[in-house]
């Protein structure tokens, strides 16, 4: 039998390889696991998704043709555990042969047996001389993020950090790094549940570029808000934890289950509304609104390395309407002189900045841009216009940042 760990990533590959799921998503579809198998299984997956460009390259010369993609994804665990998670080579092999006669591909066997010794005698030489940003990054990402493409990719080669952001009577667990924005950082593969105050509620994942939406908003206390696109919680417990009167809207039932789960847990007051944002209208106006707008998440590869294989550029044009529709629907909300900050986790400018030019263009709306005393440690990513972009390559000393556009604006009085 195959050891519980490689079973689990490989499930795992398949869901997000050959059905196109969410790795999220497949690792919460999976029978009850031993949190560590669960945990390994998933940081071994990730690994594959994240450098499969470069494993591919490794192996496509040490195979006379090209074996069914079952097999194709054992020898990418094989390889990622040999070169990227220094699994002694005979436990790499033969966790990987017994995978694939666990999963019924005993037929090849001796094939993945072959061909990952020949990997294990290279050792981790095997990946230098290979352009891995390059191999790692769909063509269609790399020439939309132009000339900032390399040192994007450069950052997505490795995993991300853990960020926190902490209650405002909380004190930060032990280990972490305060960062010039206010959050804190923690080492890749901190579990968060066993940290000091997570029960207690003291604070709640969210990296650092995405606690900035919520903090250019200016909440104060009693400041009527409309988060749209809510879940899973960390902007609307920023704007409840300012003393902001916040109204969580999230179109799907179980997201925002989830987002009442996560505010109850860090006793933090909202209204939850269950309903689209594009046609929700309550009876009120808002003096401000936050948009995170659904988005391709580029921006977030580092920490989802499985979105580079489940998004294509023909994705972008639905999402843009999407998120037009959404900001037209935001400024309805709005009472004359509110304030609207939208913002995308997206890379991708169409995105971005092509949706707030467009909406200024169309919309009773004016900017109202971020000056550099309000990110005074983060001032390299206000733009010449005021809107924010954070990318991956950002802070590379301290782990960098996911991808992010920020922009806000005011409804004309």
């Amino acid at each position: 039998m195959s050891d519980p760990t490689r079973a689990t990533a490989f499930a795992l590959l398949s869901a997000v390889l050959d059905r196109h799921r969410p790795l999220e998503d497949a690792l919460d579809a999976l029978p009850t696991l031993a949190p560590r198998d669960r945990a390994a299984g998933h940081r071994l997956a990730a690994a594959v998704l994240r450098r499969m460009g470069s494993l591919d390259a490794v192996l496509e010369p040490l195979l006379a043709r090209a074996p069914p993609d079952p097999v194709r994804h054992v020898l990418r665990l094989g390889a990622a555990g040999l070169l990227l998670l220094g699994t002694p080579a005979h436990a790499a092999v033969a966790t990987a042969v017994a995978l694939a006669r666990a999963q019924k591909l005993a037929a090849f066997a001796g094939l993945v047996n072959a061909v990952l010794r020949r990997v294990a005698a290279a050792g981790p030489a095997a990946l230098l001389g290979l352009d891995g940003p390059r191999l790692d990054t769909p063509a269609w990402l790399w020439s939309a993020w132009g000339a900032d493409a390399r040192a994007i990719a450069e950052a997505h080669q490795t995993e991300a950090p853990l960020d926190l952001s902490l209650a405002s009577d909380a004190t930060a667990p032990a280990g972490g790094m305060l960062l010039p924005t206010g959050s804190w950082r923690y080492p890749a593969g901190t579990r968060v549940a066993e940290l000091s105050g997570f029960a207690e509620g003291g604070f709640w994942v969210q990296d650092a570029a995405a606690a900035l939406p919520a903090r250019l908003l200016g909440a104060t206390p009693g400041l009527h808000v409309a988060d749209l696109c809510a879940a899973p919680g960390g902007k609307t417990a920023q704007l409840a934890a300012a003393g902001a009167v916040v109204t969580a809207v999230e179109r799907d039932g179980a997201r925002i289950a989830r987002l009442r789960d996560n505010l109850a847990r860090l006793r933090l007051p909202a209204t939850f509304v269950t309903a689209d944002a594009v046609t929700w209208r309550p009876e009120e106006e808002f003096e401000a609104v936050l948009l995170d707008a659904p988005c391709s998440a580029t921006g977030t590869i580092r920490r989802h390395p499985d979105v580079p294989h489940l998004k294509r550029a023909r994705d972008i044009v639905a999402l843009s309407a999407r998120q037009d529709a959404l900001l037209d629907a935001a400024c309805a909300l709005l009472r004359p002189d509110g304030r609207l900050v939208y913002a995308v986790c997206s890379l991708q400018p169409q995105e971005g900045a092509e949706r707030v030019a467009a909406a200024l263009q169309r919309l009773p709306l004016h900017a109202d841009p971020v000056t550099p005393d309000e990110l005074s440690g983060l001032v390299e990513a206000i733009a010449p216009d005021g809107s924010v972009r954070t990318t991956p390559a950002l802070w590379p000393e301290r782990g960098g940042m996911d991808g992010f556009f920020i922009a806000r604006m005011r409804r004309h009085g």
